[in-house]
């Protein structure tokens, strides 16, 4: 291996150390800020690790096809040093800010969408519901006068059609079901 091939790995696993550096930031201040299980905190360190893992490896196969030496786990370990000396405020800071902004961004799409959607919805559906009950009260009110105007139409017919209906052999169960039915009626309508 060349001296600059060698010069190349350990700008590579400096970076590699910075990233991870950056990246455990990130991820710790996420998985504060989350409300998950427990077991997800496992599952999420297994990740980091993971993806980690890769980034070094394929920055150390992009640099010298994968040759492993010590030099590489101590470029991995400065940078690391060099991030958290000097990057991880900064990092952490700017992170807390964008989760901030992410929050106040969701505040505001919600309020927006409660302010032009639901609240309009809300009061159409009110005024429909208040004016299908004026049409209704206006349909029963209209009802009743009609109610009221044929009574005496109705008492003639009754009184015109009595000689027929006495003629007329009609079984005992139609009867009840008749007079069922008008007190039903009647009790609905209020007529009595």
């Amino acid at each position: 291996m060349t001296l600059q091939t060698q010069f190349v790995t350990m700008g590579m696993m400096l970076l590699g150390g910075l990233s991870l550096g950056g990246m455990f930031d990130l991820y710790r201040v996420l998985a504060s800020q989350l409300k998950a299980p427990r077991y997800a905190y496992y599952l999420l360190d297994l990740a980091f690790w993971l993806i980690g893992t890769l980034l070094v490896f394929k920055l150390l196969y992009m640099s010298n096809l994968g040759q492993v030496r010590m030099y590489v786990f101590i470029a991995v370990l400065a940078g690391v040093a060099v991030y958290f000396a000097l990057f991880s405020r900064m990092v952490i800071g700017f992170v807390l800010f964008l989760i901030r902004m992410v929050r106040a961004l969701i505040r505001i799409v919600k309020r927006t969408i409660e302010i032009f959607i639901i609240t309009p919805a809300v009061w159409l559906y009110r005024a429909v519901i208040l004016f299908l009950g004026f049409l209704w009260a206006i349909a029963i009110f209209l009802y009743k006068i009609m109610l009221q105007l044929l009574y005496p139409v109705w008492r003639l017919l009754k009184w015109l059609s009595m000689p027929l209906i006495r003629k007329i052999n009609v079984p005992v169960w139609v009867k009840q079901l008749g007079q069922t039915i008008s007190s039903l009626i009647r009790r609905l309508f209020g007529r009595t």
